[in-house]
């Protein structure tokens, strides 16, 4: 298994996937997206992976409402928008190879085991 948690480091859901993979001594990696955002290519598996873009955006997300990202015209606008701001992010996004996870889903992750 190749872990990937982008995730927020407020974000208690974030933490409770750390600590889930801790607890199974599973290696995984942790992207901080406030700090280091998400590349294009990874955004793109990412998507596909969880069923489309509208699923990675948090609503709730203090900079929602002032990014304007629900007018955005284009789906290609919306990704630049994301791309720009790692806030906006639905977290803890959990990768493993061309599986993606949004959310705290430990039923899923069972799976992967």
């Amino acid at each position: 298994m190749n872990i990937q948690i982008y995730g927020k480091a407020k974000c208690f859901d974030t933490k409770k996937a750390e600590r889930y993979f801790k607890e199974r001594r599973i290696k995984y990696q942790f992207v901080d997206l406030a700090k280091f955002g998400m590349s294009a290519g990874e955004l793109r598996n990412i998507k596909t992976a969880v069923g489309g873009l509208d699923e990675l955006i948090d609503e709730k997300s203090k900079n929602y409402e002032s990014s304007f990202i629900k007018y955005l015209a284009s789906k290609e606008a919306v990704e630049e928008k994301l791309l720009e701001d790692g806030t906006l992010f639905k977290t803890p996004i959990v990768r493993n190879g061309k599986k993606a996870t949004v959310g705290y889903k430990p039923e899923i992750w069972k799976d992967w085991e």
